[in-house]
């Protein structure tokens, strides 16, 4: 593609590609894959991925205002995968991008939201809260929120962080919402303790053990998953 391209262009080309390699029949197993919440062109994900690379290019390196162009432009389409493809250029462009940018996720993981794509954008959240640690006073607005999705973003932001995770916020959001009766919100707690735990185990288990009884049973089982019997 000439390099020139604007990402109105990139998305267009991208658009009719996708319209080629359309299935119908594959797009209605997918949507009701997802409870019937989006509507799919029927394109697998190895396949998307190749498709997008062919049009976009492996190595194209949007700048902040050409990826939330297209991001946007991808949140505006009714077809998930569109979406899809904008998570991965978030994912991959995150740690370029600046402090503002966690306005531009926030508002995409509040939009057409559910769990597929607001776990991509929780990781990109993370990796800008890495870049901009002053980022991380968001999440503190987020573990609160009334909105499902940023909270559930707030607790799994720090999947990959490893070493490098706050523990003390990440056992403080647990507690924040442990008593939250939302399945995803619960799950998520589960999630990102047991990715915790891979970590570090004995810390993950000492915390279940002392917070038993504000946990739910889902968040400890998950929780623990991975942790062998003491």
């Amino acid at each position: 593609m000439d390099p020139g391209a604007t990402e109105l262009t990139r998305f267009d080309e991208l658009a009719a590609a996708f319209a080629d390699a359309a299935d119908p029949e594959r797009a209605a197993s997918m949507a009701k894959y997802m409870k019937g919440n989006f509507s799919f062109l029927g394109i697998p994900s190895p396949q998307r991925r190749a498709i997008q690379r062919e049009v976009l290019g492996g190595r194209w390196k949007p700048t902040e205002p050409e990826l939330v162009a297209f991001a946007d432009t991808a949140w505006a389409r009714p077809e998930r995968e569109f979406q899809y493809v904008a998570c991965d250029l978030v994912d991959r462009g995150a740690t370029r991008m600046s402090a503002a940018f966690i306005d531009d996720l926030e508002r995409w993981i509040t939009r057409r939201s559910w769990w597929d794509t607001v776990d991509a954008l929780a990781a990109s959240v993370g990796a800008v809260v890495r870049s901009h640690p002053e980022v991380a006073d968001r999440m503190e607005l987020w573990i609160d929120s009334d909105d499902v999705w940023l909270t559930r973003a707030a607790i799994i932001h720090q999947l990959r962080f490893k070493g490098a995770t706050d523990e003390a916020r990440l056992f403080r959001f647990c507690l924040r919402r442990g008593q939250d009766s939302e399945f995803f919100i619960r799950k998520a707690i589960g999630w990102a303790l047991r990715e915790y735990s891979k970590t570090d185990p004995a810390a993950v288990t000492t915390f279940v053990a002392a917070h038993d009884a504000e946990l739910s049973p889902l968040s400890r089982r998950e929780a623990l998953r991975r942790v062998s019997p003491m």
